[in-house]
């Protein structure tokens, strides 16, 4: 009785230490996530002005530009998949690696060939146990996102779309990530950013007239010029939205995990309880009928 009462007071220990860990992460989380969100709103006036900026020129009827033309058979199409670089945070990157198969496994079945393109440490981890190929890979700061980074991104995915097919080059870009709607609801999305005709949709969706440019020295030398700036704020603001989810998600998983200990300690606190009340009782038994023994006697 006595050792289970030990195994009962262990398991209240290491419940509470890890309690400890679980509180702190979410403190960590909660004190980073209102930065995060802060990134998000401050990224979003550039990255949409640019994005119209591009529209405009892309409107243009007499522009032909490598990055605006839709190929009339595409057949590879390159994929950039954003999860996180640490786990504890709920299904953050299980859901993001989801709906990223289910874009690989439609594009598969119109003929294309897929090349994936990995941010996160979880993405890694993924294709590696599975053994499956991928591009390249970027990891580290996850959390808390580089503009370096989101243009080294930016220059590997472009290099690729302008290569010709007969050596690697890919027909079209897509962007797996979550989006941050609010501290409760985070959703894994897809955006094609590449060829650019996608991007003339959403604003047109906008019911907005594009504003009208005086190009100088040509459309096509603007579009050389601001193409690179838009993947790059893209992708920038992608990994912003993707750290603001990957925190709140984190948030909400430690809150969740430190209850858990919560109630674990209490249902260990009542076992033990129980465990010693009923070695108090076993002795009093032993000691009354010893009592009685000797008087008997």
């Amino acid at each position: 009785m006595g050792a289970q009462i030990r195994v009962y007071r262990e398991k209240i220990a290491s419940t509470s230490s890890m309690k400890k860990i679980f509180k702190a992460m979410e403190l960590i989380a909660t004190s980073r996530i209102g930065k995060a969100r802060q990134r998000v709103r401050a990224s979003l006036p550039y990255s949409e002005a640019i994005t119209r900026a591009v529209s405009a020129v892309a409107s243009q009827d007499d522009i032909e530009h490598v990055l605006t033309q839709k190929s009339e058979n595409p057949t590879r199409a390159a994929v950039l998949i954003m999860t996180s670089d640490r786990g504890l945070a709920g299904a953050y990157s299980t859901n993001v690696l989801k709906r990223a198969e289910s874009l690989i496994a439609y594009l598969r079945e119109e003929d294309k060939e897929v090349r994936p393109y990995l941010y996160g440490r979880k993405a890694q981890a993924y294709f590696d146990f599975r053994e499956r190929e991928y591009d390249q890979v970027w990891t580290g700061g996850t959390d808390s996102p580089a503009v370096e980074t989101a243009r080294e991104i930016g220059d590997a995915l472009i290099e690729r779309f302008v290569q010709d097919a007969s050596e690697g080059g890919v027909d079209e870009l897509y962007l797996v990530y979550t989006e941050f709607k609010s501290m409760i609801s985070q959703e894994p999305v897809v955006h094609r950013m590449l060829p650019l005709a996608v991007v003339e949709k959403e604003v047109e969706a906008e019911d907005e007239l594009l504003p009208l440019y005086e190009f100088e020295p040509t459309p096509e030398d603007v579009l050389d010029a601001l193409l690179p700036r838009y993947v790059e704020s893209r992708i920038f603001s992608a990994m912003l939205e993707a750290s603001a989810s990957e925190l709140a998600a984190r948030q909400r998983a430690m809150k969740s995990a430190a209850d858990n200990a919560d109630e674990l300690i209490r249902k260990y606190t009542l076992l033990r309880n129980n465990a010693r009340q009923a070695e108090i009782t076993q002795e009093l038994t032993e000691l009354i009928a010893g009592a009685d023994a000797l008087s008997a006697s």
